[in-house]
C-alpha cells in the first residue's frame, strides 16, 4: 500500500502562483534552518525566511521554488504555502541570486520606507498636540 501524496498550494495576494498534487517531499527554510516533509508527518506551521523551497513530485525530478517571506500550513494531505512573492526555476544558483538581489532588496526598501512613514507620523502627532495647545 502506497502512503498518501501531499497536495502543495503556492499563493500569492493576487493569484496561486503553483498547485501540485502526488508531491512526496518538501523541504523549506525557516530562521532555525531547513526542515522537511513527508506525507504522514503530523500537521504543522512554519513561518518562512526568503529562500529556496524544494519538493518532488512522484515519478518525477525535485523542483525549486524562490520565495519571499511567507508561511507554511500542513493540514492533512494539504501544504500551503503563501508567500507575497515568488519564482520558480531549474537552476539553484540563479534562484539564490533571485532570491538576494528581489527579496531581501525588497525587505531593505520596506524598513527604509517604515522608517520614513514613523518619523512623518510622529511629527504629525507632535503638530497636532502643538496645534491643541495653542
Amino acid at each position: 500500500m502506497q502512503p498518501a501524496l501531499m497536495t502543495l498550494k503556492i499563493l500569492l495576494p493576487f493569484r496561486i502562483f503553483a498547485e501540485q498534487n502526488a508531491v512526496t517531499r518538501i523541504v523549506a527554510e525557516t530562521r532555525q534552518g531547513s526542515f522537511g516533509i513527508l506525507p504522514q508527518r503530523l500537521d504543522c506551521v512554519a513561518a518562512f525566511v526568503p529562500g529556496i523551497l524544494i519538493y518532488k513530485t512522484d515519478g518525477e525530478d525535485e523542483k525549486y521554488v524562490a520565495l519571499d517571506e511567507g508561511v507554511l500550513v500542513k493540514s492533512g494531505p494539504n501544504v500551503l504555502v503563501s508567500v507575497r512573492n515568488a519564482i520558480a526555476g531549474t537552476d539553484l544558483h540563479q534562484l539564490r541570486e533571485a532570491v538576494e538581489r528581489e527579496f531581501l532588496t525588497l525587505d531593505e526598501q520596506e524598513q527604509s520606507l517604515r522608517s520614513v512613514m514613523a518619523k512623518l507620523e510622529s511629527s504629525f502627532v507632535r503638530r497636532f498636540a502643538d496645534f491643541r495647545h495653542d
